[in-house]
């Protein structure tokens, strides 16, 4: 005997049965999935059950989840009729993680940032962009934190002055210890200023600092934003 199917095999939306009495309630529930699954945006895949979520909101469920959460690792909580669903992704789906700003590919075990291609055990290229405002101190030059991973192969920094350079200064380099003007010379100091920095592809072997030189004078404050892209190589899993 055939069995009667009573949800769609991926998205898990509820089927009517033949004779089924208040179709709308079983056809209302689908297009309410359908409606926070579409286009995902996931508001956060590394936080806890919220407090006060809001109808339709989607989330990716962390490690280690409690309360409302708890068992569902790994899944998509939807938060539909004043409750959660969870549903499991599959290999391919993608989403846009709201706190991060970035879009996610799953891969069948987790969601990967910029992933591009993969092989059967996870391994692949990953792109990635690394941003950090960076106060300026008095002094000819700058080293911000380290902002560019060990391993990691650098295609080009960019740089936007976020509250004006003020000093003796003319103007600035952005650059490495190794290459002072390797991003960019000239640059404005001005609000909105800013420097375009492509460059070949460099790996680097250690965690790197930017260096930000004064040209004809020296710095006294501001702050720059400051954006290094670069590729990552990711390992197969064990």
């Amino acid at each position: 005997m055939e069995t009667m199917m009573t949800e769609t095999p991926t998205l898990r939306l509820p089927l009517i049965a033949p004779g089924q009495a208040q179709k709308h309630v079983t056809v209302n529930e689908a297009l309410a999935r359908i409606d926070a699954l579409c286009q995902l945006t996931l508001r956060s895949i590394t936080g806890g059950e919220p407090q006060t979520p809001e109808e339709g909101a989607a989330y990716g469920v962390p490690a280690g989840a409690t309360g409302g959460w708890a068992g569902a690792a790994g899944k998509v909580a939807l938060r539909l009729n004043g409750g959660w669903e969870f549903l499991a992704p599959r290999a391919g789906w993608r989403a846009f993680v709201a706190d991060e700003g970035a879009e996610r590919l799953h891969d069948g075990q987790s969601w990967r940032a910029g992933l591009l291609a993969s092989s059967p055990n996870g391994a692949g290229p990953v792109w990635r962009v690394a941003e950090i405002d960076h106060v300026v101190t008095p002094g000819a030059s700058n080293l911000t934190a380290p902002l560019i991973p060990s391993h990691a192969t650098v295609f080009g920094v960019t740089a936007r002055v976020v509250e004006p350079l003020t000093g003796t200064l003319a103007s600035w380099k952005l650059g490495e210890s190794d290459g002072a003007d390797r991003y960019g010379s000239g640059l404005g100091t001005g609000a909105g200023s800013w420097a375009m920095g492509p460059t070949e592809p460099k790996p680097r072997w250690a965690a790197t600092r930017l260096l930000l030189s004064a040209t004809g004078g020296n710095f006294s404050g501001g702050k720059v934003r400051i954006a290094a892209h670069f590729l990552e190589l990711t390992l197969p899993a064990a």
